[in-house]
């Protein structure tokens, strides 16, 4: 590792001479993630840690992923901080922790993004359009703020590797899920039922309860003759 620089105020010398009384705070920041990013800091707290046997030695935390088709606001910087905690935590106990970015590409958010860029209304325009080439329109936007992401997470102090991240739509990832719901099942620890969800007349789909309690610009109650 590189020696760290000075970016704090100097204390008071014996001459007299007083510290900084207005640090400038977001400079420090700064200077802080320009010597991480140099060091490798992170990498390195990463590399120094051994998997163990069979992994024994590794912490594994399972990140829920954001959208990227829409730019990151307060609450994922709140949760952020919480998910970069248990990470640092785990590692200052000497565990291995690889933490990949991870992005949501998959859900009625994304379908309803790209049809407002394609500026679609209903069903019909998409089959019309033909179903592999809004999959394709579907695969650009959800990607579209990336790199606004990845500045913000940064800028955040957070340590992810963005290099090495996932994808939901990456086969493998999907054939992961599935793979992950054939054990439970295979242990019957699923079942099989009917329950009552709200539906959406316009995009023909039934809506989660994640989607219900989304922006108002989305998803809002009125009267209508369906």
């Amino acid at each position: 590792m590189t020696h760290m620089p000075q970016i704090y105020p100097k204390a008071p010398t014996a001459g007299g001479a007083a510290a900084q009384s207005s640090p400038k705070f977001p400079e420090i920041e700064e200077l802080v993630l320009k010597y991480w990013d140099e060091d490798g800091t992170f990498q390195a707290s990463i590399d120094q840690r051994d998997a163990g046997e069979n992994g024994a030695n590794e912490f594994v935390f399972y990140d829920g992923p954001p959208f990227a088709n829409g730019l990151p606001h307060y609450g994922h910087l709140l949760t952020g901080y919480v998910k970069d905690i248990v990470g640092r935590y785990q590692t200052q106990r000497g565990r291995r922790v690889e933490r990949r970015f991870g992005w949501d590409t998959h859900g009625l958010p994304a379908e309803l993004e790209a049809m407002k860029q394609l500026g679609m209304t209903d069903k019909k325009q998409i089959e019309a359009m033909g179903i592999d080439k809004f999959n394709a329109a579907c695969r650009e936007s959800v990607l579209r703020y990336t790199r606004e992401w990845q500045a913000y997470v940064t800028r955040q102090a957070r340590w992810v590797d963005f290099d090495n991240d996932y994808k939901t739509l990456n086969v493998e990832y999907m054939e992961s899920v599935i793979w992950a719901f054939k054990q439970l099942y295979s242990k019957g620890l699923t079942y099989n039922g009917y329950r009552v969800l709200p539906y959406c007349w316009r995009d023909e789909t039934p809506l989660s309860n994640h989607e219900l309690r989304m922006d108002d610009d989305v998803y809002k109650n009125r009267q209508d003759q369906t």
